[in-house]
């Protein structure tokens, strides 16, 4: 798979608590410059990056981040205010407490909350592998695919652990035709980039890659 085909399928990213505007808005002309599927941003920044790019480029944005223990309510008002502002792509944490009690039911109404709060627009449900055994991992896969999500997605970058292999070749095997998969946290090489698409990942969520390429073009 060549560099540009890679790159159109990575989620550019910047989460940093300590992100600034300037960082921000650098991000989104990376983003532009080397056409990223979406520049992936703190929900604070979203209305201004959306009126900097005038539609050049997705914006989207994380609910729930990174925890995701904070009420239904607060993670749609957070979606609403997120798409309103505007956002089109909306990464969602679940709530890992219920999924550990076995409360599906609670796990897989609010993803759907969420999901009719961003009506046409993208929901990924971000389930934090590095903290599921692989029963947990497997239940997510069918909960994702009932409640009518998008896509499921790795992790936050933040829980301790990121993307692996195994995972996202778990959930291929797992979720439903209409559910595509993000795998997100420590991809660094172009190499692994083309072995996560290679296993099912349509999304990558990753600022490593574009920064790999502007690095290569000032070395030439």
């Amino acid at each position: 798979m060549e560099t540009g085909e890679i790159v159109r399928h990575v989620d550019h990213t910047l989460l940093a608590q300590t992100a600034t505007w300037e960082e921000i808005r650098q991000l989104c002309e990376d983003g532009i410059q080397y056409q990223t599927a979406s520049v992936c941003i703190p929900p604070s920044y979203v209305r201004q990056a959306a009126e900097y790019v005038k539609d050049r480029i997705v914006i989207c944005t994380v609910i729930g981040f990174p925890n995701g223990n904070m009420t239904t309510g607060t993670k749609e008002f957070e979606t609403r205010e997120a798409i309103a502002n505007g956002a089109s792509e909306i990464d969602m944490v679940i709530n890992l407490g219920w999924l550990k009690d076995k409360r599906y039911d609670l796990v897989e109404e609010e993803i759907r909350t969420l999901k009719a709060a961003c009506g046409k627009n993208v929901l990924k449900v971000i389930i934090e592998t590095c903290l599921l055994t692989e029963e947990e991992k497997i239940e997510m896969c069918g909960i994702v695919t009932r409640a009518g999500a998008d896509y499921i997605k790795t992790s936050t970058g933040f829980g301790g652990g990121g993307a692996t292999f195994g995972d996202v070749e778990l959930f291929a095997r797992h979720v439903g035709p209409e559910v595509k998969i993000k795998a997100a946290g420590g991809i660094a090489t172009m190499e692994d980039a083309r072995r996560f698409l290679s296993l099912g990942a349509e999304r990558l969520g990753t600022s490593r890659i574009v920064k790999l390429i502007k690095s290569a073009e000032t070395e030439n």
